[in-house]
């Protein structure tokens, strides 16, 4: 990267006396408004001490346009001195000049309107209200950005169209696209006209509607219907950093919100969106092409700090690109200062931490730069100064000992932004991705070819699919950019195949795949600039046919297949909790949490989580021992938030926090879910509050609805409240009280045996510690009573008779499941022995798994030894066996010989457990 002056010397003489005055702009000012510049009150310039200078002027007799000028250049003197010869913060300057645009658009904005509303009375709406006017911040301004040389760019938007009331003698009306057409032109005169006291800032519509052919302000209804068939994809960036800057009176306005609405749906799309790669890359290559044509013969102009390779708009296409693609589903980075949204990107994983922290030291570095290129002139420029003494001004004012110090920093500082920067867009940078956000590689690649030509390169079994697309009415409608990229991942999918990295059955269940989403062409995009995304989605493909039935129900999920960090990783529950709190949190900050987007934002989570968990069993990264664990706290956890939103959105409750728990069954219970598992749950609340039973089964049902409801988004779980007191029959929650003297057996109304045996798998999933500690007490009360041994064995026998012969099996087959020596066996095993042993062996009351409770039997002496070892061994093939059988959605059946052994192993459990003549089965 060339360096500015590379022949002249480095060391010149340090200015004597205040740096500030070296500044052509800074002495201007002191020659012309000297005695004006006491107006502005010490410190930092803030909103207060402006508007205080402003009403001074104007207590004087300075007139609207004449005030804010002057203001403006006392403005800059302040930042000139605190930023070159005290080392202001960065934030200290741009606050100071964006708060200085909004002191003057809001009072242009009262002058215009009120001068208006004289002669045409104030614009009216159809039903006669009142009509705002909302002056919209784009770029810098709206981010809080500013530089001290920025133009503003606005859009200007008003609520409705109309007309006005008419002046106090009934005449005067005019639309309100005139009224307000006619405040937008006054307004520039008051802010963006050139007088002898300069101009306040220049000011750019070029980004409405239609730009520089469209009107000048626009209706809310009009701006929603250009968005929606208009927009274009390099205007989406230009809205992200949007913010209502004035007037002062309707920023926090309710009406606000249907801006707000219109704006948020056309910037961040529901599904991760790559198809803005493309739109950014060839937004990135005209700006380059201009700096180029600027600096063609001018070469001191390749050093743009702005424009440049490496310079401050690379920076912020970094960011804006990642906030664009995932801000849909992650409102945690629609954050409009580059500087606040870089760690959050970080935080998602969308990119290393040191490399948000090199961008953010980048960022300030170069912004500080720009501005002190601005302080010599107060030229609109970005261009580093040819003249020696300026440069070294420069470097002077930044802290250097000279300019070569300071142009070392400046080419690290923008090799490194370069390189990120072209690493993200697919260019040739050394840095691979982390995983969340790169472009895979688009080097210049011959257009693909047409479907018959494709088709020729193709092996037999993928060609026969993919010929079924000549005629497709999804394949024939899409858009021919559309169309290549589709072709383009045919393509690469083949070339995989011939290498031997993905096999036939992957490759044909992602031409069905596909199909059902054609529609959504980002999913196009996204594997087409993620190559190692393309290709974990073929393995698991490829790998069994579950996979890929969850990912055409949820495919936004194969976002989550970036980096290699998602197959050594594991669910962990605080980091899952924290990030679904700091997205509602983002989603209350711009009042959209609505029930609808929390249902969504929830079912997006649970599914992602869930994706990882079985990306990884697949990719054998995890045992099924661990799939079940982390299913299971993953189904504990979204339980546990669902609740807490549930509760603060409830609108009868009677308490800050609900003294209620949810206790696990079955599955949950024993930590052994599998993919789609229903969750078995008993809902109790311990509050004497008379409100208490209404209250509480309101809460349920609200969860419940939250749980079950099919959202765009799909589900949570299904799920089976069957193991309440008194099942179906019962309450839908109980009071703790009920439900412990119900498993107890206190009273007339008790739990049955097959209810004792489900308590032996319970467990406390949320609520209070107290009413853990309660609950513990009452498990461990109900499975360590005294029993009949004889009478509940012969109970346990004739349930587990009556559960077989509901799955009987055809010729001959053995169902790992339900089948004599399969797991249900096992299950009833463990659950005898803990009924009827555990108060005298108290290694057996604890909710461990069959397996572990297996192993404890054996070492306490209640099984014969080598046989609780073996039962537990075989329990756990057979839960392998199933787990992979399911997966491929295969039948959970096979022909013996097959697993006998395991099957021996737990008939030999049976027969220890149970004796002969008790059920015991005989071998088909």
């Amino acid at each position: 990267m060339p360096s500015p002056s590379a022949d002249s010397p480095c060391h010149q003489p340090r200015p004597e006396g205040p740096l500030a005055e070296h500044s052509r702009f800074y002495q201007r000012l002191h020659r012309r408004y000297g005695a004006d510049l006491p107006l502005l009150p010490p410190g930092p310039p803030v909103l207060a001490t402006m508007e205080q200078a402003y009403d001074a002027l104007r207590a004087r007799g300075s007139d609207t346009g004449t005030a804010l000028r002057v203001v403006r250049q006392l403005v800059m003197e302040r930042l000139i001195q605190l930023d070159c010869d005290q080392q202001a913060p960065l934030a200290e300057v741009t606050r100071a000049v964006t708060e200085l645009a909004e002191l003057a658009l809001d009072r242009a904005c009262q002058q215009a309107r009120q001068e208006l509303d004289e002669r045409h009375g104030a614009p009216r709406g159809p039903d006669g209200q009142p009509v705002q006017l909302w002056i919209i911040g784009m770029g810098k301004l709206g981010a809080r950005e500013l530089n001290v040389s920025s133009d503003i760019d606005l859009i200007y938007v008003y609520e409705h169209d109309g007309e006005t009331a008419g002046n106090a003698e009934g005449r005067g009306r005019i639309s309100n696209h005139e009224y307000f057409a006619r405040a937008v032109k006054s307004m520039y005169g008051l802010v963006g006209d050139t007088t002898e006291h300069g101009f306040v800032f220049r000011v750019d519509l070029a980004l409405r509607p239609n730009g520089n052919s469209g009107p000048s302000a626009v209706s809310l209804a009009a701006l929603e219907e250009y968005l929606q068939l208009h927009g274009r994809e390099w205007e989406r960036f230009a809205w992200l950093k949007s913010r209502v800057v004035a007037p002062r009176d309707c920023i926090a306005s309710t009406e606000v919100q249907a801006l707000r609405g219109v704006v948020l749906p056309f910037v961040f799309r529901r599904y991760l969106d790559y198809s803005v790669f493309d739109a950014l890359r060839s937004l990135h290559r005209q700006i380059r092409d201009h700096a180029a044509k600027r600096s063609a013969g001018h070469p001191e102009r390749a050093n743009d700090v702005k424009l440049s390779r490496g310079g401050i708009r690379e920076i912020e296409f970094t960011v804006q690109l990642l906030q664009v693609v995932r801000g849909g589903q992650f409102p945690e980075l629609r954050r409009r200062p580059t500087l606040d949204a870089l760690p959050r990107l970080a935080q998602a994983g969308l990119m290393p931490q040191e490399t948000a922290d090199a961008l953010a030291r980048a960022y300030v570095f170069l912004r500080r730069v720009e501005h002190r290129i601005q302080y010599l002139d107060d030229q609109q420029t970005h261009v580093l100064p040819t003249r020696d003494d300026d440069l070294a001004w420069i470097a002077f004012t930044l802290g250097y000992p000279d300019c070569c110090a300071f142009l070392h920093e400046l080419d690290a500082h923008r090799e490194l932004v370069a390189q990120e920067f072209d690493t993200l867009l697919g260019g040739s940078g050394k840095k691979q991705c982390n995983g969340g956000g790169c472009g895979g590689p688009r080097a210049a690649a011959p257009p693909p070819p047409e479907l018959e030509t494709l088709l020729e390169q193709l092996p037999a079994g993928f060609r026969a699919r993919v010929a079924e697309w000549r005629n497709h009415p999804r394949v024939e409608g899409l858009r021919d950019e559309a169309r290549d990229r589709l072709f383009r991942l045919v393509q690469r999918t083949a070339r995989w195949l011939a290498e031997g990295k993905v096999n036939e059955d992957a490759a044909v269940r992602l031409v069905g795949w596909l199909e059902p989403l054609l529609r959504r062409e980002s999913y196009l995009a996204l594997l087409l600039e993620r190559p190692s995304v393309h290709e974990h989605l073929l393995h698991l493909l490829g790998a069994a046919k579950w996979p890929a039935r969850y990912m055409l129900q949820h495919p936004g999920v194969i976002d989550e297949l970036a980096g290699d960090a998602l197959l050594s990783e594991r669910f962990v529950v605080a980091d899952f909790e924290r990030e679904l709190t700091v997205r509602r949190a983002s989603l209350q900050s711009t009042g959209e949490d609505d029930d609808e987007t929390l249902l969504n934002l929830l079912r997006r989570a649970q599914h992602a989580e869930t994706f990882r968990t079985l990306a990884r069993d697949v990719e054998r990264r995890i045992t099924v021992e661990q799939v079940a664990d982390d299913l299971s706290a993953l189904a504990d956890s979204v339980l546990r938030i669902t609740a807490q939103w549930c509760w603060s959105r409830l609108k009868n409750r009677h308490r800050e926090s609900p003294q209620f728990a949810i206790i696990g069954y079955g599955k949950l219970g024993g930590k052994e879910l599998g993919y789609g598992s229903d969750l078995d749950i008993v809902f109790v609340f311990d509050d004497d509050d008379e409100r208490a039973p209404e209250v509480y089964a309101a809460f349920v049902r609200k969860l419940i609805n939250w749980l079950t409801v099919k959202t765009g988004e799909g589900d949570l779980y299904e799920i089976d409240t069957a193991l309440r007191p008194n099942g179906s029959s019962g309450l839908l929650v109980t009071s703790f009280e009920a439900y412990a003297n119900y498993q107890q057996r206190r009273g007339s109304n008790t739990a049955w045996t097959w209810e004792h045996q489900a308590m032996t798998r319970a467990r406390f999933v949320m609520g209070s510690d107290a009413l853990q500690a309660r609950f513990d007490a009452v498990r461990e009360a109900v499975i360590t009573s005294e029993r009949d041994p004889v009478a509940l064995r012969d109970e346990i026998v004739l349930m587990r008779e009556k559960v077989r012969s509901a799955h009987p099996t055809k010729d001959g087959r053995f169902d790992v499941k339900h089948s004599p020596g399969g797991m249900v066996d096992a299950e009833f095993a463990v659950q005898y022995l803990v009924l009827s042993q555990s108060a005298t062996h108290p290694e057996l009351r604890g909710n461990v798994g069959n397996i572990a409770l297996l192993q404890r039997a054996e070492q306490v002496g209640l099984l014969p030894e080598g046989v609780g070892t073996a039962a537990a061994d075989a329990y756990r093939e057979l839960r392998r066996v199933q787990h992979v059988a399911r997966l491929d959605e295969a039948p959970t059946q096979v022909m013996p010989p097959a697993l006998q052994a395991e099957r021996d192993a737990v008939l030999a459990l049976w027969l220890a457990v149970f004796g002969a003549g008790m059920g015991l089965p005989r071998r088909p």
